[in-house]
Parts: C-alpha cells; structure tokens; sequence
C-alpha cells in the first residue's frame, strides 16, 4: 500500500464509482476500490484514513440489495455516503429510506443549510448537483441532522453529530455537480485530515524496490505491443532488473501501417531496451480465413497469440515470470459487487497463465488508472509520441475490418487510418480526441469516379471524446477537416469510393465497432 493515505470506496455498482476514484487520485490521494462483501478484517488491515460508500442501482430496501458490513463504521474512521451509500448508511444506523414521490433524475438547486460544516466549506449556499435517485431518506437515524436541501430531498447531505459519518444524496463526482470536487477535498482534507501526497515520483521508486525485491535474480518475459501500458511496464522492469528482461513484440499482422519497424526503432535507439520480434503474420491471417464474427476473431486472435507466444518464450526457459499491463480499471471490472461467485466480465489480463507456463505474473501498473500510465510514461522520459498515441485494441485491425480479414482489406484500412490519423495531427486535433481511426465497411456502394460508374466500398472514419473509453461522445471536428479526410482516402485508397462518419455514443455504441 503506498504512503499512509489510504482512502477505500465501497462500490455498490455506480456507473460513475471509477470517477470518484480517478477525481481523488487526481487530488493525489491513493485510493482503492472494493466491494460491499470484502471482508471487514480485510478493511481493517488495510487501514484506511477514509471510506467512500458508492453510489449504486439497487433499491436498499430489496431482499439481494448489497448492504453495509457495521464492523468497518466501528474504526472511527470517517465515512462518506454517496447517494445509494448515504441510503444503505441510514438505513443500518437505524432511518428509513423509502421510494420517493417524485424521482430526482438530473440536475437539482442544492440549497446549503450550514455552512460552517467542513464538509460544506466553500461550497456556495446554492448550486447545481446531480442527482440520480428513485429511493430517498424520509427520517434520520438519532444524532443526525440535515446540512443541505433540495427540492425533492429534505436531507440532501447529511453528517452525524459526534461522529465523522456523513451522507449526501447527489453525486459531487460528476461535473454537472458545481461544487462537487470542493465538496470531495473538504472531506479528504478537512474532515479526514489526509495531506495529499500520492505522486507517480512516488509510485515509480516504491515500484522499482518492489520488482527488485520480488524478481531478484530471476528471469522476466515481457510481451511488448507498442502502447503506453507495455511501454512503461517494459522501460519500469528495465530499469529496475536489466539484462534479466526479454521483450518480445508478435507481429499478427494487424498492425497499424510500418508499426513494428517503429516500435523496434522506439526500443532499440530510443529506450535501450533489446527487443526480439516474431514475424507470425501468416499464422494469425491463415487463422481468419472464412472468419467474420467478431467474438470468433478475438478468440481465433488470443488463441494464436499465446501458442506463438509459448514458442517464443520457450527460448527462455529460466524465465520465471511473465510481465503483463493491467490497470486498476481492469481488476475492478472483474470483481462483481454481488459476490465472489457473480462476476460477469473477466479481463483477459487479469487471473492466470496457461498451466503449462507455470511462470508468476508481474503487473507493476495494477493500481493505475490510463492518465496515471501516461504521467508514470512521461516522468520516465518516455517520448510523448509514445505516452500521447491513442489506445490501439489488442486484436489489431482485425476489428476495424466488418466482416471477414483478408490480406487486402487490411492493406485497405492501414492506407486509410494513416490519412486520418496525419490530417488530424496536422489540424492539431490529435490531443483532443481519445481515439481516431478508419474502419472497413464490407458495403458496397455506386458512385462516379473519371466519369465512369463505379461500385466499390466504403471507410467510416470514428473519433471520439472520453477519459478513460467507459462512456464517450462523438467529437464535431471540423467540416473542412472531414471534407479533406474523405477527399484524399477516396483519391488515394484502391477500392474506396465512399467515407462516412459515424456519430454514435458509447453508450448505447461502443467506441470500436467490433
């Protein structure tokens, strides 16, 4: 656990419990999140300063609705209720919360009724919060009293008298709440008293003593993709153990165009980190043939990635541990908040190996989100060409091209993304945007090129808006910008006589069309 300051939130399910997490990370507070069943000797060998109960879509009075375990509000340590987490705290000390006459769905006046509270210090006697809430609190449990009210919430934000517990009804994690990160520093350093000391200088030095430490004269295989996360997770293992490191990169074939001689470049000149590079691109393409479901292309991918990647380790037969690029996003999406036994999605970096491996796992990023990667990236003097690139999915291009993979829609998209990549760069849209690409669209279409019919297929160019790809927005880049995207991929992709540009949010799309 890093520094002292530890802050744990309870995620009772809120869509928007990773950006609690994130906004307190960015307050350079170190925080974990864990569910409502975590044992509370666990909590308490955590010893956290802080708690943070989510926000969440149960109903708290319902028979299977994730409860509150009272032994962690017996540490004395202050507690924060967000919205479902202010219902299931009043509810266990003894209040009722009941179904509210009228929903509260969006934003509602916050009106403040004592402003001498540390919690609401700053915060403006009225403003705009975000609610989202078909339950509310109709009567406080003993020793509490209302300090906010909205117009459907008597008891919009609550606090016990002699006690650090407290409740709000609105979400101070979303910027539609005006006042919601002042809100979430109040509580973190005037009611909790933390000093905010969580910094990626800290995060590296801790990291390089503890891989030391844990490898020590052992052998590590790092597969090596080109992306920030194994960049970093490469250039950390390398400062920490050396030559004891072997990355090795597997062209699939699905790369972007002339990306593996850059990411070789980037290795060998830029880091000093020797890279090996296993030319597979026949074996992965050989593997798609006839394949056109999605799901089919990913399991066809990841199967043929760990057998080439088997062969390849195999050459290091010392190696002990194989070095892979988890985020803390992925461990929480793999634990469910109902129970050990209900987890719904399983992240194909988080868990075991082949059995056959028999190799330990290093994940030095674990407990960071992407826009830490990218900090850690830069303080270790990554170049930002490398730490800025936008997230490339781990089966390539394969998902980029509807429908069956072939060697010529490949070569079709490649051509087509690095159009669209080099006039967004050069229109200086680059860093604004989470992602850009092209796909391929199996569509055929009329049109007149030199005069003459033609019928041939057509690119969707995609660029989106998000912080971290868990809800994003389509971005209104310029017209002119779109007009000269469209024009040279017509003119200079074969086989392309239409581009079209996709305007869909995530939700209800996702961001990759496959």
């Amino acid at each position: 656990m890093p520094g002292s300051d530890l802050v744990l939130i309870v995620d009772y399910g809120s869509q928007y419990t990773q950006l609690i997490a994130r906004t307190i990370r960015e307050l350079r507070v170190y925080c974990e999140v864990v569910p409502p069943w975590v044992p509370a000797e666990q909590v308490r060998e955590k010893a956290p300063r802080a708690l943070i109960l989510s926000g969440g879509p149960a109903s708290v009075g319902d028979a299977d609705a994730p409860q509150i375990q009272g032994e962690i509000l017996d540490l004395g340590i202050p507690v924060l209720g967000i919205c479902y987490g202010q219902q299931v705290l009043v509810r266990h000390l003894g209040g009722t919360v009941e179904a509210a006459g009228e929903r509260e769905y969006g934003p509602a006046e916050l009106r403040v009724a004592d402003a001498r509270d540390p919690l609401l210090e700053g915060v403006p006697a009225a403003s705009t919060v975000w609610m989202s809430h078909g339950d509310r609190v109709t009567a406080l449990p003993e020793d509490f009293r209302s300090l906010a009210t909205s117009e459907n919430s008597p008891f919009a934000a609550i606090r016990h008298d002699s006690r650090p517990l407290y409740g709000i009804q609105f979400h101070p994690e979303v910027s539609h709440t005006q006042a919601g990160r002042r809100l979430l520093e109040n509580f973190l350093f005037r009611v909790a008293g933390l000093r905010g000391t969580w910094t990626m200088e800290e995060f590296i030095d801790r990291t390089l003593g503890l891989l030391r430490e844990r490898i020590g004269a052992g052998q590590v295989i790092c597969g090596v993709s080109g992306g920030v996360d194994s960049t970093v997770v490469a250039t950390l293992l390398h400062r920490a153990i050396g030559s004891q490191l072997h990355c090795i990169m597997i062209d699939n074939g699905l790369l972007r165009l002339g990306e593996v001689a850059e990411v070789q470049r980037m290795f060998g000149k830029g880091l000093g980190i020797p890279l090996e590079c296993v030319d597979a691109s026949a074996e992965f393409l050989e593997r798609l043939v006839g394949v056109e479901d999605p799901e089919k292309k990913r399991v066809s991918i990841g199967h043929a990635f760990v057998e080439v990647f088997e062969r390849a380790a195999a050459r290091y037969a010392d190696a002990g541990f194989l070095a892979q690029g988890t985020l803390y996003p992925d461990v929480i999406e793999s634990v469910s908040v109902w129970g050990p036994s209900a987890t719904i999605k399983t992240h194909h970096n988080v868990g075991g190996l082949p059995e056959k491996m028999r190799m330990e796992v290093v994940e030095p990023l674990r407990e960071l989100f992407k826009d830490e990667v990218r900090e850690v990236a830069d303080r270790l003097g990554i170049p930002k060409e490398i730490w800025g690139r936008h997230p490339f999915p781990g089966p390539g291009l394969a998902i980029r091209v509807v429908g069956e993979v072939t060697p010529e829609r490949l070569d079709v998209v490649r051509r087509a993304d690095r159009i669209v990549i080099g006039e967004i760069r050069e229109a200086g849209w680059y860093e604004r945007l989470w992602q850009a690409f092209a796909v391929y669209l199996p569509v055929r279409s009329v049109g007149v090129m030199g005069d003459a019919r033609s019928y041939e297929h057509a690119i969707c160019v995609r660029c989106v808006t998000s912080r971290d790809a868990m809800t994003a927005d389509w971005a209104e880049i310029p017209h002119a910008l779109l007009a000269r995207i469209s024009n040279r991929i017509i003119n200079e992709v074969p086989g392309i006589n239409r581009v079209v540009y996709d305007i869909s949010t995530k939700p209800p799309s996702t961001v990759e069309w496959e």
